[in-house]
């Protein structure tokens, strides 16, 4: 029997989905800290695959994104609503993303 070493955060029903398959395999819980320090390494990998994703797979993409981020949420118990509001607050602010804009130079810092 070959293994492949995957050594990352899964959705929880894979275990199922491998077994149902005929497969075998190996898991264990992680802690707190491991769990947020795999969440973000599942972030960036999810971020990636956007990034990468081709034409018509960019729903499948972000919705995997949304799932990352709700779980860091939830992790870092703050709900999805009061985030929700918070980014709206933020949007109000600062604006979003709507008029494509592109800073070239300005004579602040970033973040100001």
């Amino acid at each position: 029997m070959k293994k492949y070493y995957h050594k990352k955060l899964i959705r929880d029903k894979i275990p199922e989905v491998i077994k149902s398959n005929g497969g075998k395999y190996e898991i264990r819980s992680l802690d707190n800290e491991e769990f947020e320090t795999e969440l973000k390494n599942k972030l960036l990998e999810e971020v990636k695959e956007l990034i990468s994703a081709k034409k018509g797979e960019e729903q499948n993409e972000l919705a995997d994104v949304l799932e990352i981020t709700k779980s860091l949420s939830s992790h870092y118990k703050i709900s999805f609503s009061n985030l929700q509001k918070y980014q709206l607050e933020k949007r109000r602010k600062r604006g979003g993303f709507k008029k494509k804009l592109f800073l070239i130079w300005s004579d602040q810092p970033a973040g100001r």
